[in-house]
């Protein structure tokens, strides 16, 4: 187990889930079952308080992309967005290791290398000197 650090927003709806999931554990009655190794429950669950199934959630998902009119996308497309927005911010690459579970930094550095590159050219392109002219890239400068 492992602490993640989450917006305010995300702890928001998850304390909201965490009310409506009390309503089904009392609607389920003796129903609800948690697993012997979860005492304290799974955040999403079946009605009476089982795992869901291993494809539950991006089924889910893919009902919400259709309702919303969007291009499908899966769980774990969710990971690389949410590194991808990460390093646009600027967050370094230590804390999106750590962020997204990694064992190690150069797994970070491997699987999101090239969009560092992008967010480090965002970075040149914005950097303006001292005297106020705004630094160019190469491929600018050649057009």
């Amino acid at each position: 187990m492992r602490t993640v650090s989450l917006p305010k927003r995300c702890v928001a709806a998850l304390s909201a889930h965490k009310v409506t999931q009390a309503q089904e554990r009392t609607v389920a009655g003796n129903k609800w079952r948690h697993l012997p190794q979860q005492p304290s429950g799974l955040i999403f669950t079946t009605a009476t308080g089982r795992a869901t199934a291993p494809r539950g959630p991006n089924r889910m998902l893919t009902v919400l992309c259709r309702n919303a009119e969007i291009r499908r996308i899966r769980v774990h497309d969710l990971r690389h967005t949410c590194a991808s927005l990460l390093l646009a911010q600027g967050v370094d690459a230590r804390t999106i290791m750590e962020t997204l579970g990694h064992s190690t930094i150069t797994m970070t550095l491997d699987t999101y290398a090239r969009v560092m590159h992008t967010a480090l050219r965002a970075a040149a392109d914005a950097w303006t000197t001292p005297s106020g002219w705004t630094r160019r890239t190469a491929t600018t400068e050649t057009r």
